[in-house]
């Protein structure tokens, strides 16, 4: 191998072992919640916003995510935490990764979550990041609109189940998973998914290069 085939093949290596820890530490956390306040499905929350204070700061205990992750999650997952001024949240996690509820191109939800294997959000602000060096999840277990509830078909991969990367309208087939993680307006947040099918590999023929 090429020095620079070596560099990408090291960079493949951590995040896929990022990505994999990540989902299965969350659906773990996931258990430990609902063993101790019952189903998912009626303690989880669909919640945004943030007060800010008269220098447009946030104020930490008005983020309406992080004080529903602090209800049910934080002594499953300890991490530290900056809040943004949109009421998004960034976790920073003990492996030098990261993870956001909500992403950067203003989907500040807490049923999006935005993987960064790096841990560097800030050089990952652009649609065309995912798949490179951040990663898309859906948390989803219960429909909390009249929009989802009739739209349970293509929700169908993450109602009633715990993180997931987006599968939303998913045909199933591998082959539209590749066709939209090339695409870096948007589709590519399918990319995590593609990497998930494979095994939580990053497939030889993988349309970019990821970093971290």
């Amino acid at each position: 191998m090429t020095l620079p085939s070596l560099i990408q093949n090291h960079r493949n290596k951590v995040v896929e072992a990022r990505l994999k820890k990540f989902y299965s530490t969350f659906n773990q956390a996931i258990a430990l919640a609902e063993a101790q306040f019952g189903d998912k499905r009626y303690w989880y929350q669909r919640v945004s916003g943030v007060d800010l204070d008269e220098d447009g700061k946030p104020i930490e205990a008005t983020a309406k995510i992080d004080v529903w992750f602090q209800t049910y999650f934080s002594q499953f997952l300890v991490y530290r935490k900056e809040i943004l001024t949109n009421g998004s949240v960034i976790y920073y996690l003990q492996d030098g990764s990261a993870m956001q509820f909500g992403t950067t191109d203003k989907m500040v939800e807490s049923h999006v979550i935005t993987f960064y294997p790096g841990g560097n959000p800030e050089k990952c602000t652009e649609v065309k990041d995912y798949g490179v060096c951040k990663f898309y999840f859906i948390f989803m277990p219960y429909p909390s609109t009249p929009d989802e509830v009739i739209d349970q078909e293509n929700y169908k991969y993450h109602i009633g189940k715990g993180l997931e990367p987006c599968k939303y309208a998913w045909d199933g087939t591998e082959a539209q998973l590749y066709s939209l993680c090339r695409d870096t307006n948007g589709g590519n947040k399918y990319c995590t998914a593609l990497i998930q099918y494979n095994d939580w590999q990053i497939p030889k023929d993988y349309p970019h290069k990821v970093r971290y």
